[in-house]
């Protein structure tokens, strides 16, 4: 708090100082005027000297330790593809014979921690060059004309360390740049942030010449569309490369690189991990190996394990197990919550169950782990409808063993809420195709009522049928706190009353 504060705390230290001389050890008021003058001048000599790059560019860092494309794992096009553009600076010699104009820059957009800067620096150590990282908020000011500066500064600094490790291109690597290249107002074009805006233009617009050092710029950002046209043009960011999340066989590289440095036993599989990590990040996945090392260190094991890599994608998604305690009777009805969604689940899609927990984890008080579909980005209306009753069937299984629901479903209707507008803006509801804003609020309301209706009576039909179910496996999972897929299986295919296909008995 004091390191991120301390120019205000400077400024109220120097302000009782000030008060401190002239009420008490009576100074002259007029030379402490002059004493005040001195420093505001110094002051902004420093900022406009700051600014313009010859204390340095603000917020700029040299980031030596370099990585090679191979050490990054789970984001094979994008890796082509950008080796492919980098060819243009390690062969730009050969560039004329085909007149082929060299690309200025290159955009990765993607979520959070896919890799972005990594991929970032190993353009540099693929190429060999000086490469330089700035943050878009390093450029931000509210002093009028300091970021445009400090984008000159940057690569005017750029430059000359090129020239000065004797090397033949810089490359420049903005993270954010939403930050500053956001879109302009129309209304206020001299805005301190649209004048550094104009100035980023400006200096890409003639970063490409005959002459060495070259400079080529790439920027990352998790908002493209926040980003100004003039940014996105040919010319400028001539590529714009879209680094998604790890299918797989990507789960599995990034997993395996993060393993090297680990004592794994011959027992762990990744392969069955990657298939549990459906949706995760490149990041998510090194905290995951990271959290499983943790688990193993604390019970004082000589080998990470399969079932600390388990508990590490729990830890991952839902944070630490909570020593927060429950009533008997609260902790049954948790249970009972949770088996609904875990037999719905199984009954709609077998197979889908990897485990049903009661140990309290971050805001759950209990929590049942799927193993996700894989690949799967187009979703028919059967599919959304599976969703919706799986959410639903936790509230389902309470008003069958207590007439009544509770507020721990709150979090199950908002995610079936989100999927019913889905549907409608999909077109697959009654309402036919639709856009949402075209709908008044009392149809969108109504159609969502039905659809949730019918399928809240389709789902608590089912869970009528294998209440035995429930009944069987409530014991196991309030002594254990853990029930297994296999014991959930098992359960289900005791259950003595019929077979439930997509809702219908």
């Amino acid at each position: 708090m004091i390191k991120k504060n301390w120019k205000e705390l400077m400024v109220g230290a120097f302000g009782s100082l000030l008060l401190y001389l002239i009420v008490v050890v009576e100074v002259d008021p007029l030379a402490m005027i002059m004493v005040l003058t001195s420093i505001f001048i110094a002051s902004v000599l420093y900022n406009v000297f700051h600014g313009r790059g010859m204390i340095g560019a603000a917020g700029v860092a040299k980031m030596p330790e370099l990585l090679s494309f191979d050490e990054i794992g789970g984001q094979e096009i994008a890796k082509r593809e950008l080796m492919e553009a980098l060819d243009f600076l390690v062969h730009g010699d050969d560039l004329s014979r085909y007149g082929i104009r060299p690309l200025k820059g290159i955009l990765l957009a993607g979520p959070p921690g896919t890799g972005k800067t990594l991929l970032a620096k190993a353009a540099a150590h693929y190429t060999d060059s000086v490469f330089l990282y700035a943050a878009g908020s390093d450029f931000v000011e509210m002093y009028v004309g300091v970021g445009a500066r400090r984008v000159r500064g940057l690569f005017k600094e750029a430059r000359q360390l090129t020239i000065k490790q004797k090397k033949k291109n810089a490359i420049i690597f903005i993270d954010e740049i939403d930050v500053l290249g956001g879109k302009r107002d129309s209304t206020t074009h001299a805005k301190e942030a649209d004048q550094t805006l104009n100035q980023l233009l400006t200096e890409m617009d003639g970063l490409f010449s005959q002459d060495l050092p070259r400079i080529f710029m790439i920027a990352a950002t998790n908002r493209k569309d926040m980003l100004d046209d003039a940014l996105l043009r040919p010319g400028r960011f001539d590529r714009q490369i879209q680094i998604d999340l790890p299918d797989k066989q990507g789960r599995l590289q990034i997993l395996g690189i993060h393993a090297l440095n680990k004592p794994l036993s011959v027992d762990v599989i990744l392969d069955l991990i990657a298939d549990q990590t459906f949706g995760f990040s490149g990041a998510q996945l090194e905290s995951l190996m990271n959290e499983a090392a943790v688990y193993a260190f604390r019970e004082q094991k000589e080998l990470i394990e399969q079932c600390h890599l388990t508990q590490a994608i729990d830890k991952v998604l839902l944070g630490e197990t909570s020593d927060r305690r429950t009533n008997e009777e609260e902790r049954r009805r948790i249970a009972i919550h949770e088996l609904g969604h875990a037999i719905a689940a199984e009954t709609f899609r077998p197979g889908s169950v990897n485990q049903v927990s009661l140990s309290p984890r971050g805001m759950t008080m209990g929590y049942v782990r799927q193993n996700p579909k894989e690949n799967t980005n187009v979703y028919s209306k059967s599919d959304l409808e599976e969703q919706i009753k799986i959410s639903l069937a936790g509230a389902a299984a309470e008003e069958i063993f207590y007439g009544e629901r509770s507020t721990g479903s709150r979090q199950d209707f908002d995610h079936a809420l989100q999927i019913v507008e889905t549907m409608i803006r999909s077109g697959l509801t009654r309402l036919g195709i639709v856009k949402m804003e075209m709908l008044t609020h009392e149809a969108a309301m109504t159609e969502c009522q039905n659809i949730l209706n019918d399928l809240m009576e389709q789902t608590r039909s089912c869970l009528d049928e294998r209440r035995n179910c429930v009944e069987s496996l409530l014991p196991i999972l309030l002594q254990e706190e853990i029930l297994t897929s296999s014991a959930l299986q098992h359960a289900i295919s005791e259950s003595k009353k019929g077979t439930c296909t997509n809702g219908v008995a």
